[in-house]
């Protein structure tokens, strides 16, 4: 399985480029940050990006690959859309706007992955209170790239309506677990993902000094 980071958008609504975002205590931007979260749980990672504007360099990481769009203006569909079609295997795909996402929560879904019926195409999350399907933190088997044809033929813009629901497999997590499906679309939210990353530096340093004080004692 290939970890794919869906890192095409333009984040106009932000007003500043997600993947370079950097919150406190992590040294990474989002990009790199996002990148080391699916290496860690994958075979490999490539980088699904836009295809860059005139003057623009391609979006890349030292020795990870960038596949660019192969149609322009068609969102995260596109993006996925392109990945599978470059790849033809399974891939898990992960917005880089998720800047509490861990390892667990992506082993989670692997390991329901395998667990899957037989005819499911896509192995995803679902906010058990309010039925959303987290479509960008999914993994997608190459068997369903012919329905992506057909939502390109239709012009179908809205990935979670590019696989019927009967062929999912879906994990259902709680608002209490929500944490590492929290993004970063606009500047107050990325202003409250800084206020608890700068919460949870200083929950850990408190941690380590209280240690460091009894191991003293």
């Amino acid at each position: 399985m290939i970890g794919v980071v869906l890192a095409g958008g333009r984040s106009t609504r932000l007003g500043q480029d997600k993947v370079r975002l950097r919150l406190p205590g992590d040294g990474r931007d989002m990009l790199a940050r996002t990148a080391d979260l699916l290496a860690a749980c994958t075979d490999g990672v490539v980088i699904s990006c836009r295809a860059p504007d005139a003057g623009e360099e391609t979006l890349a990481l030292p020795g990870i690959r960038s596949i660019p769009d192969a149609e322009p203006g068609l969102g995260p569909l596109g993006g996925v859309w392109s990945a599978l079609r470059e790849l033809r295997q399974p891939i898990l795909v992960l917005s880089c706007d998720l800047p509490f996402m861990d390892v667990p929560t992506l082993r989670r879904l692997i390991d329901a992955r395998g667990a899957r019926p037989p005819e499911a195409l896509m192995t995803t999350f679902q906010q058990a209170e309010t039925g959303f399907i987290e479509a960008l933190v999914s993994i997608y088997e190459p068997a369903c790239l012919p329905l992506f044809e057909v939502a390109r033929a239709r012009n179908l813009r809205q990935l979670n309506l590019v696989i019927p629901e009967k062929l999912h497999s879906r994990v259902v997590y709680t608002r209490a677990e929500a944490l590492p499906f929290f993004n970063i679309n606009f500047p107050g939210e990325l202003e409250q993902a800084r206020r608890m990353a700068e919460a949870a530096r200083e929950q850990r340093h408190s941690t380590a000094c209280h240690a460091s004080e009894e191991g003293i004692r």
